[in-house]
């Protein structure tokens, strides 16, 4: 089987839904935005190049519907025979769309490929425009359709994990973010020309401005004031805005190769795509996702726990993403804690302060990895997820010599 290997991996800056710096932004531009920001960064590599675009998408509709993978690589300007299309697996679509990529070109199916994520969670809402569960099936099981902020208060409520545990990690997140932010860490975002719409003489007019930071990030956040919030989904519950995940927008792209074009176009690769598992888990705590799926992961690459170096695990909840990193043996201080130098689990902030574009997370996430591993030397580096339904999925990595 040949190698895949990822050459390059760029995203937008994440922004808060609705309130942020894309709620006016069209999902499209977001995405034509990576794609183009993606092949300027490859120098060598021209768009007749590219056979295929794979975007993620967990509600592909309406503005980001019709097929956006398509439509993207038209509106970047790709030529007629550059392929696109789209594929769900809600939180893990980015991650499953550079999956699916990366195993094309591993069965010798392909040699050059873009996969990709997208979601403008301002302009489709969650769940849709238009959600229609199944009546029967619903009465059976609900717990496939039950909100994902209730899955988090089940996870609290069934493994201990306590509001102090959550608003911790939810502070140390914003920090890590913070000072990544602060110190140009985030080197794997593309710039994108945003727009808002204001009323000039009693016209409204398009105006246009450059977004080039995820705005979701609070510095001055306190665990003092986390601990005022309200809870968000139970009355009597723990998980609140402050240690949940950011409703967000923004899109990612990653181009692979195989080594016969890496040869070809003469660039030189970032890392090898390895390995990509799912794993399914009850329903009704789907957040608990990742701690199936990454020791899965492992024994399909035969490695141990200790031989990754560098993790990106989403934050959908605090709850969920401290209980898995128990159960992998990572929730120690000195493994994710924003003041500990040995730290290697979401290293520059997770979800809660970069926020969390569902279709886009796992193509996002592999942008973040990308940056950190070179960064660091780091020779492997796993991203992992929960997703809504019941499910985790996680993708190994390495680093190129």
């Amino acid at each position: 089987m040949r190698e895949a290997y990822i050459v390059q991996s760029v995203r937008t800056p994440g922004c808060r839904r609705a309130r942020g710096a894309f709620a006016q932004t069209r999902p499209e531009d977001l995405l034509k935005t990576a794609i183009n920001g993606l092949m300027e960064r490859t120098p060598g590599v021209e768009k007749k190049d590219v056979e295929d675009i794979l975007i993620g998408c967990a509600f592909p509709e309406a503005e980001q519907g019709l097929n956006i993978g398509r439509i993207a690589a038209q509106m970047a300007k790709f030529p007629d025979d550059t392929c696109g299309a789209t594929v769900n697996r809600f939180c893990a679509s980015g991650l499953e769309a550079i999956s699916l990529q990366a195993m094309r070109i591993m069965a010798g199916m392909c040699d050059v490929a873009i996969g990709g994520g997208l979601e403008s969670m301002s302009i489709v809402p969650m769940g849709g425009n238009m959600p229609r569960p199944h009546p029967e099936w619903a009465k059976e099981n609900p717990d496939v359709y039950i909100s994902m902020g209730m899955t988090a208060e089940n996870v609290a409520n069934r493994y201990k994990i306590t509001r102090e545990m959550q608003d911790r990690f939810g502070y140390s997140s914003q920090m890590k973010a913070a000072a990544a932010q602060k110190n140009g860490k985030f080197k794997e975002i593309v710039p994108v020309e945003a727009v808002r719409f204001k009323e000039k003489n009693g016209i409204m007019v398009k105006e246009p401005f450059i977004q080039d930071f995820d705005d979701g990030v609070r510095a001055d956040t306190t665990i003092e004031g986390l601990a005022k919030l309200r809870p968000a989904f139970a009355a009597m519950g723990s998980v609140t805005a402050g240690n949940s995940s950011q409703t967000t927008d923004g899109a990612a792209a990653t181009l692979i190769m195989s080594g016969e074009a890496v040869k070809k176009l003469g660039v030189k690769p970032i890392a090898k795509f390895k390995a990509y598992v799912v794993a399914g888990c009850r329903a009704d705590e789907m957040g608990v996702g990742p701690a199936y799926a990454i020791p899965k992961l492992l024994k399909v690459a035969g490695l141990k726990i200790e031989d990754i170096k560098l993790f990106e695990i989403n934050e959908a909840f605090a709850s969920q993403a401290i209980y898995c990193l128990q159960q992998l043996g990572l929730y120690d201080d000195k493994y994710h804690w924003f003041e500990s130098d040995e730290r290697i689990v979401n290293v520059n902030g997770g979800a809660i302060a970069l926020g969390h574009p569902l279709g886009c997370t796992g193509a996002k996430l592999c942008a973040q990895l990308m940056t950190e591993m070179k960064a660091r030397g780091a020779k492997y580096g796993v991203e992992s997820m929960c997703i809504g339904g019941g499910m985790g999925a996680a993708a190994l990595f390495e680093l190129c010599e």
